[in-house]
């Protein structure tokens, strides 16, 4: 069964509320998800994933400083030929999410558009958005599969 791993930071909840509706979302296509926050995983583990996910919140209009390391640790790795999304929760401007993509576009990553920015806490209708993407994801997991 294809494998997505869920790397997030979460700095007030909201984007950790995304992470799971993601993961549902995958899970309902019948994919093998494991989420949890970036203190918890090595970046030479989520590396032996089909699919990468990672999400961050914006805090003065780029990813965390801890997330954005953790993806260049993740990149050095060698990631290139997997599927990837970006996700995250913002008050004002929203970067990180692109940002993230960005890096995961450069290092030959297939990511997923729309990047998915919600602002504030997610309501139920951005809730559904999640869980649609964690749906795509898993479709398009299954197809290189």
């Amino acid at each position: 069964m294809p494998r997505l791993a869920i790397v997030y930071l979460s700095t007030q909840g909201s984007t950790k509320m995304m992470a799971e509706a993601i993961a549902k979302g995958a899970r309902e296509k019948h994919i093998d998800v494991d989420i949890d926050n970036f203190y918890e995983w090595d970046p030479a583990d989520v590396a032996k994933y089909d699919a990468i996910c990672i999400g961050s919140s914006t805090f003065y209009y780029t990813m965390l400083e801890p997330i954005a390391k953790f993806l260049d640790k993740l990149i050095d790795i060698g990631i290139e030929g997997k599927l990837g999304a970006a996700f995250g929760s913002y008050g004002w401007s929203g970067e990180a999410p692109v940002q993230i993509a960005e890096k995961l576009r450069k290092a030959g990553l297939e990511v997923i558009d729309p990047v998915l920015r919600i602002q504030y806490i997610p309501n139920e209708k951005d809730l559904a958005e999640c869980i649609r993407l964690g749906k795509d994801l898993a479709i398009k997991m299954k197809k290189k599969d």
